[in-house]
């Protein structure tokens, strides 16, 4: 049973709401206007467990009533119950931390179910969370990780670091290679001179060579004036060239003489540049296994792997996870200013400790903060987490490979995702929308991936699941397509479709 405060001024719908919600089993106190709601809430204040509000009541709105209320209890949730339809009271009302938003007439069965879900979210509000967010944080990201994998990857970047010698870290897609790079120059000798990055995956071959190696003017169309190269720029830094195994041959070439000679030349250019580049690279992908079939130099491989760093998967370091979603719920609820967040209950908690994270630690990351977006209470519980993490594994399954150019096809699926073709721009301005409402520092990054998951998701499943065709129509690499699928959780089933599929449940990260 709840005790439910209703601030509505139609006496019908005060009458109606009464005996639908009494008949369940709920006390329902009533009130006709804000003054009288105000005045019961402040003589009852904390013991209310849910508040049904109407948004047009004459002198005091329900969206005024509603900032008073959370200036005295932010912890009680509020359904909002309106003939107003129009979308900037309802992004209005969500932005303030209503529960929920019900349009008249009221359906007392959906009435009923909503009642039953806020009144279990303010009862878990009361209860210990089974994680806080972690206070203190720097401003950057940084590893975590006290598992026996991840001590082995700390004791490999000590013993490394200082040494000036060529680094190849491997792992999948979202382990955080990245930070790995970063560690391994913050601890060098070289950590007060440049560290640029550079992801091989996301250009084309000659912008790619020109990145690196600069170009000179007239080299080719648009080269309007001489650029000069990532590895110029880097004189006596650190370079850390991501999805190494991406790159073209002739970007290799290149690459293999600078770390032999330290030298180079400019796209279009005779003018030979001499630089002093420590190299870190990356992968996600087999090296033997690209020499073996050709697509990789193996002299090159043989240079890059002057010291060599395995990054576990998320999945076999999954004591880490607890520690993981601290670090994150920390540092997204300072970034969306979400101050009132206690933490995570322990349904949540056991729901992503038990998931296999295909995306690793960035797939995490984004889950936590989705589930942040979603909670309007003070603490994450199971519901907030996206329905694949609470189906317990449905996409937890590496994407099973498609040959590229053979019979056998698939085309992906994204469960659960509704169909993207037909609501994309909605979908991105709601996205917008709730993201400036919450205050997001990186809206950027986070509608690339959105626009990106989208394109991704439609060229594959336009090609049947051919890989190469979606890289030609893209104008981006195999790898990358790879990369991708990985990163996203795309489902790959053994079968050809025409259109999106739509599992009873998952869904991805």
């Amino acid at each position: 049973m709840a005790r439910v405060l209703v601030i509505d001024d139609d006496r019908s719908i005060r009458h109606t709401i009464d005996k639908g919600l009494s008949q369940a089993g709920h006390a329902v106190v009533l009130a006709e206007n804000g003054e009288q709601g105000l005045l019961a809430f402040g003589t009852e204040s904390g013991n209310f467990d849910v508040l049904l509000l109407d948004v047009q009541m004459p002198e005091m709105n329900g969206l005024d009533l509603f900032r008073k209320v959370r200036a005295v209890d932010r912890k009680v949730p509020a359904i909002f119950i309106t003939s107003d339809s129009s979308s900037r009271t309802t992004i209005e009302a969500m932005r303030l931390g209503a529960f929920d938003y019900l349009a008249k007439p009221v359906h007392l069965q959906q009435l009923r179910q909503l009642v039953d879900s806020a009144a279990a979210a303010r009862r878990l509000m009361e209860e210990p969370v089974a994680l806080s967010p972690a206070e203190g944080l720097e401003s950057g990201e940084r590893m975590i990780g006290r598992s026996p994998a991840m001590l082995e990857v700390f004791k490999a970047i000590g013993r490394v670091a200082a040494e000036d010698v060529t680094v190849l870290i491997r792992g999948e897609s979202g382990c955080g290679k990245e930070l790995v790079a970063r560690a391994l120059f913050e601890h060098s000798e070289r950590a007060n001179r440049p560290f640029v990055a550079v992801n091989c995956a996301a250009l084309p071959d000659q912008l790619l060579e020109s990145e690196l190696f600069g170009h000179e003017k007239g080299a080719f169309t648009g080269a309007d004036r001489r650029r000069t190269g990532r590895f110029e720029q880097c004189d006596g830094g650190t370079i850390f060239l991501d999805e190494i195994g991406d790159m073209a041959p002739i970007v290799q070439a290149k690459v293999l003489r600078m770390l032999q000679e330290q030298k180079f030349e400019r796209v279009g250019g005779n003018e030979t540049i001499s630089t002093d580049v420590r190299i870190v690279a990356a992968t996600n992908r087999n090296l033997e296994e690209m020499v073996a079939e050709g697509d990789f130099r193996d002299d090159l491989l043989y240079r890059l792997n002057g010291f060599t760093i395995n990054l576990p998967p998320l999945r076999q370091r999954a004591e880490d996870i607890p520690d993981l979603i601290e670090y994150f719920l920390g540092r997204a609820s300072r970034e969306m200013r979400k101050s009132d967040l206690v933490g995570v209950a322990h349904d949540a908690l056991a729901a992503m400790r038990a998931y296999a994270w295909p995306g690793n630690v960035r797939q995490l990351q984004s889950v936590v903060r989705q589930a942040i977006i979603n909670t309007t209470g003070t603490v994450v519980d199971a519901s907030a987490l996206p329905e694949f993490v609470r189906a317990g594994g449905v996409e937890s399954r590496v994407p099973v490979p498609v040959a590229d150019e053979g019979s056998e096809k698939a085309a992906p699926s994204q469960p659960d995702s509704g169909n993207a073709a037909d609501g994309l721009a909605l979908d991105l301005e709601q996205f917008v929308s709730a993201r400036l409402d919450a205050g997001s520092v990186n809206l950027y990054a986070e509608l690339v991936e959105q626009v990106e998951r989208y394109l991704l998701l439609r060229v594959l499943n336009a090609t049947d699941g051919n890989q190469s065709r979606a890289a030609s129509i893209l104008g981006i690499t195999r790898g990358k397509i790879r990369d991708r699928i990985a990163a996203f959780g795309f489902q790959l089933d053994r079968k050809m479709t025409s259109g999106f599929d739509h599992p009873a449940d998952g869904e991805t990260g």
